[in-house]
């Protein structure tokens, strides 16, 4: 579909054995995210259902900046507790455009170094935040600290468009 949301980056970890509250998380790493001054990035939590609209409401913390968000999740799940984070990009309602749309998207916001390269300092930013909040965790309860490779988050084209 045209106006979904593009996703460009995706990253999750399960910590088995770590228990702890989604809320002082969200608010460790809020600190964390606050004490970067990431520019013009606003931070919110936000509810989405786990499954239809009748289903329980999952809180997760928003980060926005620009047209790139992070929609992070932070939730025990079974004997440990999970993180995760998706990065997007929504497109306009005219940028979704079949034909018009890579027109506008050109001409309005056309990919450039700087578009790049802060879209990018904005992901690292945020994942550091979370690498740090769960390093932090992972110390004071005497849990294994991730390896490099559980660290590094999966990320998609970037110049797709």
């Amino acid at each position: 579909m045209a106006d979904e949301p593009e996703i460009i980056g995706h990253w999750y970890q399960l910590l088995d054995g770590l228990q702890h509250s989604s809320q002082d998380f969200y608010d460790s790493l809020e600190a964390a995210i606050e004490r970067r001054e990431i520019p013009k990035s606003i931070r919110s939590r936000i509810e989405f259902p786990e499954g239809g609209p009748f289903s329980t409401k999952r809180l997760y913390l928003r980060v926005v900046r620009d047209e790139y968000t992070f929609d992070l999740c932070a939730a025990p799940f079974g004997t440990g507790f999970f993180v995760s984070w998706w990065l997007f990009t929504a497109p306009g309602c005219l940028a979704s455009l079949p034909i018009i749309g890579p027109v506008i998207r050109f001409f309005v916001k056309p990919l450039t170094y700087y578009r790049v390269d802060t879209a990018l300092m904005f992901q690292s930013a945020v994942h550091t935040c979370v690498q740090e909040v769960l390093d932090q965790l992972t110390t004071a309860k005497g849990i294994r600290a991730l390896t490099e490779l559980e660290r590094k988050p999966i990320m998609r084209e970037f110049f797709n468009h």
